[in-house]
């Protein structure tokens, strides 16, 4: 059982908590995950890890209440518990010898990438952040990545706040003005990531994308999260989450990523009509 010490709600849907998990905390790095379970009823659900805190032994979590175990985790109070938590599983980002970043963030995509972009600050690197959203009142983080990294662009789809635009079309201004990047990194929509890579290729900047991928047993065993690279099988929970991009197969991966929107979508309506939907916070 891990004991929830802290709760904020960053807008409508998006939640921060962070719980305690010492062993998990001790051992874990940037571009990890956990999976854990609400309850003793509750289904496994691999997230990545936002933060961990050595001295407190706590673990912080950034997630969209999207599904129904998202949607439970959402409604645990401070003081509440989280029946259990495995990890951190999954290979770090690789962060040697990277002088100059570009992280580029879609989304909920953009609490994955802040213990990117952060750990990578922290680490000396150089960190433009690119972050992207469809409106303002779906932004979060922003105060945090501004902190963190050593440039921060905002954008909206429909230019409600930062600039109007796509995080690629910023990504390409950002190339051609003469930023030379070791690397890009992206998290966000396989879409998105998808239309990352093309703009960095004729650039020939190594792109690292975070994949998502269906998952269940977070060992590789079950065969659940694979995906294709280089035409070859592998396994989002072993063998990322962070893969090169220009070697995905991202048609592969966009259609098993939808096989169960219907079942989720039904799991969700009927989680609210139990609870009410999600509980929005002062």
């Amino acid at each position: 059982m891990h004991k929830i010490v802290l709760k904020k709600q960053l807008s409508h849907d998006m939640f921060w908590i962070e719980f305690e998990a010492p062993f998990v905390a001790k051992k874990a790095k940037p571009g990890q995950f956990i999976i854990f379970r609400v309850d003793e009823y509750g289904e496994r659900v691999p997230i990545t890890m936002a933060g961990t805190n050595k001295e407190t032994g706590t673990v912080t979590l950034i997630f969209q209440a999207v599904g129904r175990s998202t949607m439970l985790l959402s409604q645990l109070e401070v003081g509440d518990y989280i029946q259990d938590v495995v990890g951190p599983l999954g290979k770090p980002t690789h962060m040697e010898g990277l002088k100059k970043v570009c992280v580029v963030g879609g989304g909920t995509g953009n609490a994955l990438a802040y213990p990117v972009a952060r750990g990578l600050a922290e680490a000396g690197v150089k960190v433009d952040m690119v972050s992207g959203f469809k409106t303002e009142e779906l932004i979060v983080l922003k105060e945090e990545f501004e902190e963190a990294v050593d440039n921060f662009y905002l954008m909206t789809d429909d230019g409600s706040a930062g600039e109007k635009g796509f995080t690629t079309t910023k990504l390409e201004e950002l190339i051609k003005a003469g930023n030379d990047y070791d690397e890009v990194i992206t998290v966000g929509p396989p879409i998105m990531m998808k239309f990352v890579n093309e703009v960095t290729k004729p650039y020939g900047i190594k792109t690292i994308a975070s994949l998502t991928a269906l998952m269940i047993d977070g060992t590789g065993m079950c065969g659940g999260c694979r995906v294709s690279i280089n035409g070859e099988t592998k396994y989002v929970c072993v063998d990322g989450p962070e893969f090169d991009a220009a070697a995905v197969d991202w048609d592969v991966l966009i259609a098993r990523n939808a096989y169960y929107h219907e079942e989720e979508k039904e799991e969700r309506d009927h989680i609210c009509r139990l609870t009410g939907g999600v509980r929005h916070y002062e």
